[in-house]
């Protein structure tokens, strides 16, 4: 006959802690870097840009020199739409755009570099007003997910 355990919940109540009992155990994150990341040194963003450049990668290029020259989080710059930027085919030296989280409007002034980028990839395949200028190879109506462009800027 089984006889019920007496501990109710906490069988290996004779085992001492194994948090209380190691003085010794190394902290998950020591070493680490904790909070904030620093941001990316000005050499590193050229590298980047060239290394997009050399591989004629129009679509990446424009989307890092947007990010880089607008500050914006990374949702609002796959939600950007053709108008945002190239209200008239071209685009312009400041835009203003309605970011997701807060609501506030971010006024921002693009690059010569960013607006020839940007140039180049409206150029490179039918971009229309209303559009989304970033739009998802997967789906024919929303942008860019996020995950997406995290992913191409992984493998950049």
């Amino acid at each position: 006959m089984l006889m019920p355990s007496t501990n109710r919940g906490n069988e290996h109540a004779h085992e001492p802690s194994k948090k209380s009992g190691n003085p010794r155990q190394i902290p998950w994150n020591k070493g680490k870097l904790i909070g904030s990341k620093p941001p990316l040194r000005t050499k590193d963003v050229w590298s980047i840009r060239t290394k997009l450049q050399v591989e004629k990668r129009t679509r990446d290029l424009a989307m890092f020199n947007l990010a880089i020259d607008s500050k914006l989080r990374g949702c609002d710059v796959v939600s950007l739409k053709v108008e945002d930027v190239a209200p008239h085919g071209m685009t312009v030296d400041r835009a203003t755009v309605q970011q997701r989280k807060t609501g506030h409007p971010v006024r921002f002034e693009l690059s010569e570099q960013t607006r020839e980028a940007v140039d180049d990839y409206i150029r490179s395949g039918p971009r229309r007003i209303g559009e989304f200028l970033f739009p998802s190879r997967r789906h024919t109506v929303p942008p860019m997910s996020l995950f997406f462009a995290s992913m191409n800027a992984v493998n950049a």
